[in-house]
């Protein structure tokens, strides 16, 4: 009998697979809808993201986790509902056309859930009634409710993809903080025990299109195509 693939181990939720999110600082969030003033405490990396984490704390010692910001530093003053400045947290209607921003509300309350990732931002574009339009950093553009809120600017280490790896075992360090599988083995290389297109006698491989109703672990390559190639023109 042949060993759960790789898909279907990680279904099953080992240790293996899992994310170790007891290290991960916690939860970015914002502060319940009502005028607040916090200052900078820390910026600090979190292992569960690729952008730094800001340490928001008030004047009556309450914190709260921010995507940090460009430009952003320990000891500058965040302000919800104040100025057009570099971290602080606005809502979407009372932002200018052009601004940059991130960690945005998808509706009001929801709490940051677009452009958290280090570098990515949208672009307010134009406003249709109530509704404000918000371009993605993929064009893609999104009618919110004006009452969500966003941080003002762009979220720190925009750099990061463009830095080589230079070495695996930094790449496997990387995967490994987040539950992550590294290096890949492909299917064919390897054994037959181990996947259905393993193995090195010249058998026929089972055909890489597998129906929507095949058993796990016959449910590798495309999985109920319609087409595969290249398209023709």
């Amino acid at each position: 009998m042949g060993k759960r693939i790789i898909a279907r181990a990680r279904g099953k939720g080992g240790p293996r697979y899992r994310a170790p999110s007891h290290r991960y600082l916690g939860k970015v969030s914002y502060f319940p809808f009502n005028k607040v003033v916090g200052k900078v405490v820390d910026i600090v990396h979190d292992p569960g993201r690729s952008a730094p984490v800001a340490i928001i704390r008030t004047e009556d010692g309450k914190e709260v986790l921010h995507i940090a910001p460009e430009g952003l530093q320990v000891g500058s003053e965040i302000e919800y509902d104040g100025k057009i400045v570099v971290g602080n947290v606005v809502e979407l209607g009372k932002i200018p056309e052009g601004t940059k921003i991130c960690a945005i509300e998808t509706y009001p309350g929801s709490g940051p859930k677009l452009c958290r990732s280090s570098g990515s931002f949208a672009e307010v574009v134009g406003r249709v009634g109530d509704k404000v339009v918000v371009m993605l950093s993929s064009k893609k553009t999104k009618e919110l409710d004006a009452r969500c809120r966003a941080t003002i600017g762009i979220p720190a280490g925009s750099g990061r993809v463009e830095k080589p790896w230079v070495k695996a075992g930094k790449h496997w360090y990387a995967m490994h903080a987040r539950g992550k599988i590294f290096p890949r083995t492909k299917g064919v290389a390897m054994t037959p025990t181990d996947h259905p297109y393993g193995g090195k006698s010249k058998r026929p491989r089972p055909s890489k299109t597998v129906a929507r109703t095949a058993p796990p672990g016959a449910k590798v390559g495309s999985i109920a195509a319609r087409r595969v190639g290249k398209k023709k023109l």
